[in-house]
């Protein structure tokens, strides 16, 4: 007679998983990594401002909003894709685009396509 192997839940293995050391150290290594792409990216709106030799400031005045907003949209790790094409508007960045690559292609998106016409932001 063979023995049935007993139903063991899901949770309770991710659990083992979680608290085992070389999975804990990656995770540990994965959240590193993920908090360090997102500070670059902060990094990246802000320098593309300094770039233009715009603060805060100046730049808020062009997007018809306040300093604080300007700085929220630096620190954003998610923007909405019209946001990110009026900030790069108002900082003087001329055919904002996002390029990909798939299987090999580049495909291009034109972030003009994305003008908001809003002035909330």
């Amino acid at each position: 007679m063979t023995k049935k192997k007993a139903f063991r839940r899901m949770n309770s293995r991710i659990e083992e998983l979680v608290h085992s050391p070389l999975i804990a150290d990656d995770v540990r290594r994965y959240a590193a990594e993920r908090e360090h792409v997102n500070r670059v990216y902060a990094q990246g709106l802000a320098d593309i401002r300094r770039a233009g030799n715009l603060t805060q400031q100046q730049l808020a005045d062009s997007l018809n909003t306040d300093q604080g907003t300007v700085s929220r949209i630096e620190r954003r790790h998610d923007l909405l894709l019209s946001t990110l094409r009026d900030y790069l508007v108002a900082a003087g960045v001329e055919h904002s685009r996002i390029v990909v690559e798939r299987e090999g292609v580049e495909i291009v998106l034109d972030l003009d396509s994305f003008a908001s016409g809003d002035e909330r932001l």
